[in-house]
């Protein structure tokens, strides 16, 4: 099979590429530690090109990724397939996925819930320092009035008095 032959010259020690059969091959999308990456898998019948190849996200690698993004990434890829029927497109299809892995992976929870404890963490700083902000007010509010007892009893009582007093 030529594109077989092509797919491995092609994905020759490239990491991300793994040949599971003669005419089944994955590809990760993404690096190992991203929580945007994921893998495709994508096998021939006997009538590829001329049928659509199956393409597969069932890999356990996938199993952090909800079935609405997988399902809308193999939508998107199904769209190519038909791009490209009677014509090899596993390398199509896996650059596809590559080109757009940030579009395809645009609402993956995983994502989502990294960039909300990210802004929880943003936030959360908010929160606080305004308590504290106001504990501190309250604290300084009775600092100044010791401090202010202070300097009345050692300063020249009567106009230190009188000068409180106006200024209440």
């Amino acid at each position: 099979q030529m594109e077989l032959e092509a797919l491995r010259s092609i994905y020759e020690g490239d990491l991300c590429f793994r040949e599971l059969s003669p005419v089944s091959f994955q590809y990760r999308i993404g690096e190992s530690g991203d929580p945007k990456a994921f893998l495709i898998e994508v096998s021939w019948p006997e009538t590829y090109p001329q049928t659509a190849p199956v393409i597969s996200m069932d890999a356990f690698f996938n199993n952090t990724i909800s079935s609405a993004i997988k399902q809308s990434i193999l939508d998107k890829l199904m769209v190519e397939v038909e791009a490209n029927l009677g014509t090899a497109m596993t390398y199509t299809l896996f650059e596809y996925a590559k080109d757009n892995k940030e579009v395809l992976m645009e609402n993956q929870p995983v994502h989502t819930v990294t960039s909300v404890s990210n802004s929880i963490s943003i936030g959360t700083p908010d929160v606080p320092p305004s308590k504290k902000k106001e504990k501190k007010e309250q604290l300084s509010k009775t600092q100044k009035r010791k401090l202010a007892d202070k300097t009345d009893n050692k300063g020249e009582l009567p106009r230190g008095w009188n000068w409180v007093d106006v200024i209440k």
